[in-house]
């Protein structure tokens, strides 16, 4: 009887440490595969929510008339735009650039439209996020193209110490944000060169790994603001009009920004035998 109970009670021991051991294993195949899963880096790139941000909505047939056509659906005037930006981004990524100035030689040649457009152009790439940024602090333009409110902008965050996160706002465009001028006002120079300013632009360059920012920027010729703010970007852009501008304006404007930064020029306004423009 004596031997009957400790055979039962040696099978009962047993098997309560092969039960033990399969929980331990289990456990442990948990434990790994978790481990796995935070360590293992996803293929898959998701877009941020910009719920910080204060969202806005834009008129298609707004957009359209004033020939935003990157952000007008089917529109073939838009393809110029994707070359271009294709052409960018393997420049950029050479050189671990993120931060394009917009520019022109004089005023009227089309530089606010050419940002516009290459911004979103760019918002329409897979893998990354652009921030468009109004710098012509005497003339803003951007909001009215897209037809916003200019209550704020980056005026107020370099006079008025306003918090960047106040500026920001998103027109419900996957990937784009944009920054406004806010008001006008006279000593812009001063203020794009300012320490606050480089400050601002490496902020914004440095948040994010995959954004890039575009700032719209006063015309060459047209004072010292874009020279004062080219040392404060990677990289430069100059729209020039076709037919309107001079071969001698155009080296002058070449000569005042720093020759390693400039990428190249966009020509505007460029007729084809279709209709429309090229840009």
């Amino acid at each position: 009887m004596k031997l009957k109970k400790s055979i039962e009670k040696a099978k009962q021991q047993r098997e309560e440490a092969a039960q033990k051991t399969t929980e331990e294993t289990a456990l442990s195949e948990k434990i790994e595969k978790v481990s796995s899963d935070k360590t293992t880096p996803s293929n898959e790139w998701n877009a941020p929510v910009y719920c910080d941000s204060c969202a806005i909505d834009l008129d298609p047939d707004q957009l359209a008339k004033n020939r935003c056509v990157s952000m007008v659906p089917d529109a073939k005037e838009s393809e110029h735009y994707k070359v271009l930006r294709t052409n960018i981004l393997q420049r950029t990524k050479e050189n671990n650039w993120n931060t394009i100035m917009i520019t022109s030689v004089q005023p009227g040649e089309g530089k606010t439209l050419t940002a516009i457009n290459l911004a979103a152009a760019f918002a329409k790439e897979y893998n990354q996020t652009v921030l468009l940024v109004d710098c012509d602090l005497r003339r803003q333009k951007i909001h009215e193209y897209l037809n916003f409110s200019n209550e704020k902008g980056i005026v107020d965050y370099l006079v008025n110490n306003c918090e960047l996160k106040d500026l920001i706002v998103w027109p419900n465009i996957e990937k784009l944000t944009l920054i406004s001028g806010g008001k006008t006002i006279a000593n812009s120079a001063e203020l794009l060169g300012s320490p606050r300013m480089k400050s601002l632009v490496n902020e914004i360059k440095c948040r994010y790994d995959d954004r890039y920012v575009i700032f719209d920027v006063p015309p060459i010729l047209g004072g010292a603001d874009a020279i004062a703010f080219a040392p404060l970007v990677d990289c430069i852009l100059m729209v020039v009009e076709e037919g309107r501008t001079s071969i001698k304006d155009v080296n002058k404007a070449l000569e005042m920004i720093p020759a390693e930064k400039f990428m190249g020029y966009v020509l505007n306004r460029r007729k084809t035998p279709v209709q429309g423009y090229y840009y």
